[in-house]
């Protein structure tokens, strides 16, 4: 698995594809490798076009970022970690430069900001929290609470490798689940 504690990572697809983009010095900050965004945007592909995306707990902002380089309409990256966080924007201005874009990144709890959503108001959430914290059972569970998704929307969920497979909230079903090296990757769909 291509992990990287700092230096930069490659957007695999679309309009940036092979643009690098640089990782902050940050504890715990995890980039997703290629070979499991590669795996996700193939399962993305029919629905990515279009699609208003979140990516909470965005680290490097790269799932977001690729959405956005494969045709999302609105993509919104969410980051507590303020290092982290300009490092993201100061990428989105760069890549912004050569085509506009509608990526905001916010500097906030992920948790919060999901409370603040409006119904219906997503297509695609990537939840990558820090492994090991449970922090994605919250995720889904705002979300439902918020009636935030759309019908039909995704919700990526990636875990440590030993981590038990997330449960499936009521009403939703698994379309994918994969281990790649030390991930778990799983795509939910609300029905």
């Amino acid at each position: 698995m291509n992990r990287k504690k700092a230096g930069s990572v490659r957007i695999i697809g679309g309009r940036w594809r092979g643009r690098r983009i640089p990782v902050a010095d940050v504890p715990g900050l995890r980039p997703s490798g290629d070979r499991s965004r590669e795996s996700l945007f193939n399962w993305l592909q029919a629905d990515i076009r279009g699609a208003r995306c979140a990516d909470l707990f965005a680290g490097t902002g790269v799932l977001g970022l690729e959405a956005a380089s494969r045709g999302a309409s609105q993509v919104t990256l969410i980051e507590q970690s303020r290092r982290a966080a300009r490092v993201i924007r100061e990428s989105v201005e760069v890549l912004s430069k050569t085509e506009p874009c509608d990526v905001n990144v916010l500097e906030m709890d992920a948790l919060a900001w999901l409370k603040t959503l409006d119904r219906g108001s997503l297509d695609i959430v990537f939840v990558d929290p820090p492994f090991g914290s449970g922090l994605e059972a919250h995720v889904l569970e705002l979300l439902e609470e918020r009636d935030a998704l759309t019908d039909g929307a995704l919700v990526y969920v990636e875990t440590a490798r030993e981590a038990l497979s997330i449960p499936v909230p009521r009403g939703w079903s698994e379309v994918r689940e994969k281990v790649l090296g030390e991930v778990r990757m799983q795509l939910l769909r609300n029905e």
